[in-house]
């Protein structure tokens, strides 16, 4: 039999991860961490059993088995890093704009981890050769075996805590393949909380920037705990809490996902995105694009992104949306280039030589995208806060990247323009960095450090001091915030509302990139649900900053209402982008 060997590989391979992380080596968290494992062996001892009767059979196997254990060294270098083995989406993501982050990860352990495991296979198939396993290992002793193990790992993760660390590289391939929730339909109102925020009416602010140019940053992977404003212990980006300190600050901010195309098309459209939708499907959604309405009305609009617009489909997220001129890395170039994008310098100054090029009569609405903040974390000079560790390095970053939205904010000024002009600026998603086991870059939990984001406005000249606003709000209410800000009408293609008026429900989001999440912050109460093991944690942030009690086993009730509310949120929102042109009321996040 050549099922042992497989099985040797997976235990070898297994060891490896668990021994890379601080770990509780108890028996139910051992147990839950094989059951995955045991099933895939279980399956491959069938396949063995099925195709022995034929002579061929063993050209089938044994190509089968090095595939397997190919695959399974892979992922023991992703898995030793990340709380998950590759997923389609990862393995979506994984193209030449990662080539960088993929390159810090191929280091000499990582090597060693990979010939380990294929080392194991050859010595597992060279022992089996030289005494047949089914003389000392019967094929049904083996196949019972195996299956109560799995059988028993299953249950076990069920109710033990693995941060991902129970996932088998071929299980999470194919489930990452299937569907995670189906398409229906609702009425229900999203964002009904159970302890709205206090409000109604026309904000005393409606109209601030009335007939103002418009400048929009979305930062890039940039939490709010980072921000002094936002009770960050350093200055990272002063230039931003400068600006920050006579503006509309938005306390309690959240992405609809922590992964950046998705955080841009909520921004835009004021539309959430959708479990198991690729980018694709967003180009023929409903929008109302800022961009759009704007030229419409005479104003000259562009985008420019130090990064590629190639990426994760991107281009489908921003064509057709009101821009006038479209520039990403590849347009602008730079002095430095990465497999991510080109340096914000560069970028910024192509920004203020558009605005040069345009009449001096003509008002304009920008979009500026930098990269300051995405991993490999890179930087000029020997780096402000250092290189010693990651979130050293991560800092170091933002804070270069502050001083290109200084160069723009000067360059804004010294030509009699940012007293003209509202300046709208959100960070699309966070970056974590190991608060919380396993949780390493942004997009695979949604604990605080990879969704609460940066949201402010400021109108300069406007405000005499800092307004800050103790409310909850999304991404998705970015859009109908300028709208509101500049005097325009709300569309009603918007699911999203103006932050300054009106009764505030939670905030909604997810991701899907290797375990598949909903979660909502609603008042002090942060929820997040595993849709795939049917597991829900409750937090209360005002006692709890730290995401580290859960409370769900106090709170039944609602645990059950906001399990209810995120699952018909994810399933009509499917529903609703396979169906583009079924528009929601503006503020009501419903489908009728």
């Amino acid at each position: 039999m050549i099922t042992p060997a497989l099985v040797a590989v997976l235990v070898v391979a297994r060891a490896i991860v668990l021994m890379s992380r601080p770990v509780p080596w108890t028996p139910a968290f051992l147990l839950a961490c094989i059951g995955q494992d045991a099933l895939v062996a279980v399956a491959f001892l069938a396949a063995e059993a099925g195709t022995g009767r034929w002579r061929w059979g063993r050209w089938i196997i044994s190509p089968m088995f090095w595939i397997i254990t190919g695959y399974v060294a892979l992922n023991v270098v992703v898995a030793r890093v990340l709380p998950t083995p590759l997923t389609w989406q990862m393995l979506a993501a994984a193209g030449g704009p990662l080539a960088d982050s993929i390159r810090h990860y191929a280091t000499p352990s990582a090597v060693g981890a990979m010939v380990l495991v294929a080392g194991t296979a050859i010595v597992a198939r060279l022992l089996g050769g030289q005494r047949p396993m089914a003389s000392t290992v019967p094929a049904g002793v083996l196949g019972v075996t195996l299956l109560l193990a799995g059988a028993g790992g299953i249950l076990a993760a069920q109710r033990v805590e693995t941060w991902g660390l129970h996932k088998n590289a071929l299980v999470t391939l194919v489930r990452s393949a299937l569907p995670a929730i189906d398409a229906h339909a609702t009425t229900e109102d999203w964002r009904r909380s159970s302890m709205p925020t206090p409000g109604g009416g026309a904000s005393p602010l409606h109209g601030l920037a009335a007939g103002r140019n418009l400048v929009v940053i979305g930062l890039e992977s940039t939490g709010a705990e980072f921000l002094h404003v936002y009770g960050g212990s350093d200055d990272v980006m002063p230039r931003l809490e400068e600006l920050a300190r006579h503006a509309i600050v938005f306390e309690r901010a959240y992405a609809v996902s922590p992964d950046s195309i998705r955080s841009l098309f909520s921004v835009m459209c004021s539309r959430y995105p959708a479990f198991d939708t690729a980018a694709s499907a967003y180009a023929e959604a409903p929008c109302g694009s800022v961009m759009e309405i704007l030229r419409a009305r005479g104003y000259r609009t562009a985008l420019f992104h130090s990064g590629r617009f190639g990426y994760l489909g991107m281009n489908s997220v921003i064509r057709d949306r009101g821009f006038e001129v479209l520039e990403d890395a590849g347009d602008i170039g730079g002095n430095q280039e990465s497999s991510f994008g080109v340096d914000d310098p560069a970028t910024v100054a192509r920004i203020l030589s558009w605005i040069d090029s345009l009449d001096p009569e003509n008002r304009f609405a920008v979009s500026y995208l930098p990269v300051a903040g995405h991993h490999p974390y890179t930087f000029s000079g020997p780096g402000a806060f250092g290189t010693a560790t990651e979130r050293d390095r991560y800092r170091s970053a933002l804070y270069d990247g502050d001083v290109s939205i200084g160069v723009l904010l000067d360059g804004l000024r010294s030509r009699g323009l940012l007293q003209k002009t509202m300046v709208v600026v959100y960070g699309d998603h966070g970056e974590a960095f190991g608060r919380h086991p396993g949780n390493v870059g942004h997009t695979f939990f949604l604990y605080e450090e990879n969704v609460r984001v940066p949201f402010f406005v400021a109108v300069p000249g406007a405000l005499a001091r800092q307004d800050l606003h103790d409310v909850t709000v999304s991404l998705v209410d970015v859009s109908p915030t300028i709208f509101d800000l500049l005097a325009l009408p709300a569309d009603a293609r918007h699911q999203g509302q103006s932050a300054l008026d009106g009764t505030m429900g939670p905030a909604l989001f997810f991701t899907d990139y290797g375990a598949r999440l909903v979660g909502l912050r609603d008042g002090p109460w942060k929820f997040i649900h595993d849709l795939g093991l049917s597991r829900s944690h409750l937090y209360d942030l005002d006692g709890d900053p730290g995401e580290e009690h859960d409370r769900a086993a106090e709170e039944p009730g609602r645990v059950a209402a906001y399990r209810h509310t995120l699952e018909a949120w994810s399933s009509a929102q499917k529903a609703l982008l396979g169906e583009p042109r079924a528009a929601s009321p503006s503020g009501s996040g419903m489908i009728r």
